[in-house]
């Protein structure tokens, strides 16, 4: 099983629309102006916004795993991005920093190399 998907309901379309566009992926499907989606910059999977009228925005925080936390974040700071946090080293071996989109869907920058599936504490079957 290979996650094809995530779709995040937001409140302003177009900010969301170019907030993506900013985060560096890459328009694949636009409809009306209510539902676009977005092939992700690396891997397989792929992205989709849709305007809801009351948007669920305390849904999943999204993981997007980068070679550089530091250089992303500088980048997209420097583009208008704003974020939650810096990029600080966790205790469970992983770099990260975060952020939300203009409706409030939240998301996690990281690197974490080989501790992302093979963390030290990983439980063997």
């Amino acid at each position: 099983m290979d996650l094809n998907q995530a779709t995040l309901e937001v409140a302003d379309f177009a900010a969301a629309l170019e907030f993506y566009q900013t985060l560096g992926l890459k328009l694949i499907v636009l409809a009306e102006e209510r539902y676009a989606r977005f092939e992700m910059p690396s891997g397989a999977s792929t992205l989709s916004i849709y305007v809801a009228d009351e948007p669920m925005v305390q849904g999943p925080l999204l993981y997007a795993e980068v070679d550089d936390v530091d250089a992303v974040y500088y980048d997209l700071h420097a583009k208008g991005i704003v974020f939650d946090t810096v990029p600080e080293d966790q205790p469970w071996l992983w770099r990260e920093v975060r952020f939300r989109d203009p409706s409030g869907n939240r998301w996690c920058l990281f690197h974490a190399g080989n501790n992302r599936r093979f963390p030290p504490w990983r439980v063997e079957a």
